[in-house]
């Protein structure tokens, strides 16, 4: 009897092989792996920026006018009073834009742990996505704006999985809209 999983995989049961069943095989192997060079990342960088109108500008835009609006909201402004240095802080969050839709690698953060420390629930990542949907198709070609929110709600969705269970909680099985924001107090 074979003793390695792959040629447990590949050799026939003891026995041979019986009526009905089929011979169970290893995967192919990869022999020529897809290169990841910086020649390759442009090209995917020109290919989505020609199908989506999205290039670094216009990512920093979008950034700029969702912390414009963000900062003044009840319920998100409140988190970002701690950012001390905003055009460091816009520069990141740029980079981590370009390297998720961009494929441009700019960004080696971890906005996981970036986010935890902040006591989010899920009324933020609510109202964050719908801030950013909408910034997103106010400066944005439609096609443009179409990524954006597809990516900003992967990442609201992992990220709210991350902060429920750092608190041992049951996390929520989908993030819910945003309800409007109380008045402000006078």
């Amino acid at each position: 009897m074979p003793t390695t999983p792959a040629a447990r995989l590949q050799a026939p049961p003891p026995g041979g092989i019986r009526k009905g069943h089929r011979l169970r095989t290893a995967p192919p192997t990869v022999t020529q792996p897809i290169p990841e060079t910086a020649a390759r990342r442009a090209a995917l960088a020109a290919e989505i920026a020609d199908r989506t109108g999205l290039d670094e500008a216009t990512l920093e835009r979008v950034v700029r006018a969702f912390y414009a609006a963000a900062r003044q909201d009840p319920l998100l402004g409140p988190l970002f009073a701690r950012v001390g240095d905003w055009e460091a802080h816009i520069a990141r969050i740029v980079a981590f834009w370009s390297s998720v839709v961009l494929l441009s690698g700019r960004y080696h953060g971890n906005p996981a742990a970036a986010h935890l420390p902040l006591g989010l629930q899920p009324q933020h990542f609510a109202r964050w996505l719908e801030l950013f949907e909408r910034t997103a198709r106010a400066a944005c070609r439609p096609e443009g704006a179409a990524l954006l929110a597809d990516r900003a709600r992967r990442i609201a969705r992992s990220l709210a999985l991350g902060v429920a269970a750092r608190q041992g909680e049951r996390p929520p099985r989908r993030i819910a809209r945003a309800r409007p924001a109380p008045p402000a107090s006078s």
